[in-house]
């Protein structure tokens, strides 16, 4: 029924017959014009008798064709560059139908070929013109000068009104920009001209707006222009030239807008509604993680899918990637509440993945973890499940115990008695030489995870460092800090920190799953550390905000547990190249590893200890399991 009222809204349309009536007056026009072009504008009488016969055929047929493929379905004041071509294949078709057509019924004889082809030609030259004219006069008709010819007064767009914007990057993202401004009256925009550092496009034009210089010369072209507003749209923009775009911005305070990189976004268009402030992020300068997504389909698809801590930061964005390779199953699993209603609401609501099923607890719940893995029978499992927060653990630390050690032992328990094929432990550097609670129970972890592989699962840990914008670290810390109006808080000057982003850090996770064979600990590849009074700095500066002035940024010392400088290998382990260019893997050393029954009674010993909350009985126990933890005096404790 639905199908009937659009073909009867379609026939009942004035506007459509006046299409029909303006395509078949140039088509006859355009056979006219071949007949005379093909004879010298002399046609003998003999083809002056065949044009009224052919226009019989040569008209429906072609007015079946563009309806065929659509053209007339669509309003031609939108006309674009797909339209235009199928234009040209439907008038293509229509030619070849008529050719054949009337070489079935009555052959080619007395007929000039030279006649069809410059009807298909000519017929495509007057129809495309008339709807890229209708185009022009309607965007004129709307003050865009933009598509209006000839733009000689305006090719500067100094009689443009709005806010004076700069283009850095003349590619395809910034002419699809572009267009959009030129398009859109209301966007109020006057584009001045492009800044784009390949030398084959200086002095060229892009719809009119001309190149006019290199991004190094940003600043100058933006006192030179009055330019109010900058929008990058470069893809994969170094951190060195982004810091710069930032400051010469800054210095000036001229609005800044990035697009994501072109790669993020979907088909490879980006849009206005795709611009965004700069962030942090885009200062690191780190380069998308490439992924071989056939090893990764190959361990998930079809498969039932866990995901412990699935609500946390690193846990939710692996949800969101791991769909992406439609698994059979996501379990969803996370003791927050508030963290598994967001999450599953995300999957129904925005992801549109129904095949998942969310459960409320504790991986640390010996019973629950039994019956899910009983139930959901997971084949790969992702245990991003921890308490991370390194001054909440210090002061707490039977809760590392029992989530992060207990927690993590039964799970991987129950993966073993389950026959999961692959669990991948979300680690972390602060699990080297570890200097509190937090990084020691993780380091356990990892242990733990070494004594159980080569029981039928592949067991595996991924090491990495901070993440950009995961919650409680650095940067959503001082964000919130510059809003109140500051100081923003560093503990030391000298601090360095390794950083990702959440996306990337998921992405290598999902990866480093793939190369596992059993008991790998693999390291991500975190680049250079960054000093986090630089971060800080940065941050003022992308608010808008001076970071030398007095008081901008305030020196607390370092917190209990708190390392000066992270590290990512600890002693007696060497890293190697995997097949990845972004992920490690680490060569441990013969004997390094302990024995496996006497961890497991530590860490039963361990259990009693935090059972009964005693924090120094804890700190003496993670030193018997690991002599490199340095433990911290003076912790305030409950």
């Amino acid at each position: 029924m639905t199908a009937m009222r659009t073909m009867a809204a379609r026939f009942g349309n004035p506007k459509l017959y006046l299409m029909l009536a303006a395509d078949a007056l140039l088509m006859a026009l355009s056979m006219l014009l071949a007949y005379a072009i093909r004879f010298d504008f002399a046609i003998p009488a003999y083809y002056r008798r065949q044009i009224a016969p052919l226009l019989c055929l040569v008209l429906p047929v072609k007015a079946l064709c563009l309806s065929a493929f659509g053209l007339y379905r669509g309003m031609w004041r939108y006309t674009g560059l797909k339209d235009i071509v199928r234009l040209f294949q439907a008038l293509t078709v229509a030619s070849l139908a008529v050719v054949l057509t009337l070489a079935w019924f009555q052959g080619t004889s007395g007929l000039s070929r030279g006649v069809f082809v410059l009807d298909g030609l000519i017929s495509f030259l007057l129809t495309g013109a008339l709807r890229t004219g209708i185009r022009g006069v309607f965007l004129h008709r709307s003050g865009l000068q933009a598509m209006a010819l000839p733009r000689v007064l305006n090719w500067r767009g100094q009689f443009r009104s709005g806010v004076r914007t700069m283009i850095v990057g003349a590619g395809i993202a910034g002419e699809r920009i572009l267009q959009e401004i030129q398009e859109n009256p209301k966007l109020a925009c006057s584009v001045v001209g492009f800044v784009d550092d390949d030398p084959g496009k200086r002095g060229r034009s892009v719809h009119g707006i001309p190149v006019i210089g290199t991004v190094d010369a940003l600043g100058r072209c933006i006192d030179r222009h009055g330019v109010r507003k900058v929008l990058v749209t470069i893809s994969g923009v170094s951190a060195a030239t982004m810091r710069r775009i930032v400051q010469d911005c800054e210095g000036r305070r001229v609005e800044l807008k990035i697009v994501p990189g072109i790669g993020e976004l979907i088909g490879g268009k980006a849009g206005l509604k795709d611009l965004r402030d700069v962030d942090y992020e885009d200062l690191l300068g780190r380069e998308p993680a490439q992924l071989d997504v056939e090893s990764i389909r190959g361990y998930i698809e079809g498969k039932s899918v866990l995901v412990t801590g699935c609500g946390g930061s690193i846990g939710s964005e692996l949800c969101r990637q791991i769909i992406e390779f439609r698994p059979g199953l996501l379990v969803l699993l996370d003791s927050s509440e508030a963290n598994l209603f967001a999450m599953e609401l995300q999957l129904k609501t925005r992801l549109r993945f129904p095949r998942h099923v969310a459960i409320l607890g504790s991986v640390a719940d010996e019973c629950l973890m039994e019956r899910v893995f009983e139930r959901y029978k997971p084949s790969v499992v992702f245990h991003a499940a921890a308490y991370k927060h390194v001054p909440m653990l210090e002061a707490n630390p039977w809760e590392a115990v029992t989530n992060n050690i207990l927690g993590s032992c039964a799970t991987m328990r129950a993966a073993t008695k389950h026959g999961a094929a692959r669990f991948v432990l979300v680690s972390t550097d602060k699990a080297v030489r570890p200097t509190n609670v937090m990084g020691a129970s993780k380091r356990v972890a990892e242990l733990a995870m070494h004594a159980m592989a080569g029981n039928g699962t592949v067991f595996m840990a991924v090491r990495f460092g901070n993440v950009v914008g995961s919650s409680g670290s650095v940067v959503p810390i001082f964000r919130e800090q510059i809003r109140s109006g500051g100081p923003v808080t560093v503990t030391h000057p000298e601090v360095t920190r390794y950083f990702m982003s959440i996306p990337e850090a998921a992405r290598l996770i999902l990866q480093a799953g793939g190369l596992g064979t059993g008991g790998e600990t693999f390291v991500l590849d975190m680049g250079q550390p960054v000093r986090i009074a630089a971060m800080a700095r940065d941050l003022l500066r992308l608010s808008g905000m001076d970071p030398d002035r007095e008081g901008s940024i305030v020196f607390t010392g370092l917190r209990p547990g708190e390392k000066l400088h992270e590290e990512l290998i600890t002693e007696g382990e060497g890293v190697a190249p995997t097949s990845h260019k972004g992920i490690l893997v680490l060569k441990r050393e013969a004997g390094s590893q302990p024995d496996s029954g006497l961890l497991m009674g530590a860490i039963e010993e361990l259990a009693e200890i935090a059972g009964r909350h005693d924090a120094a009985g804890i700190r003496r126990k993670l030193v018997e399991i690991l002599p490199e933890y340095a433990v911290q005096q003076n912790v305030p404790v409950l």
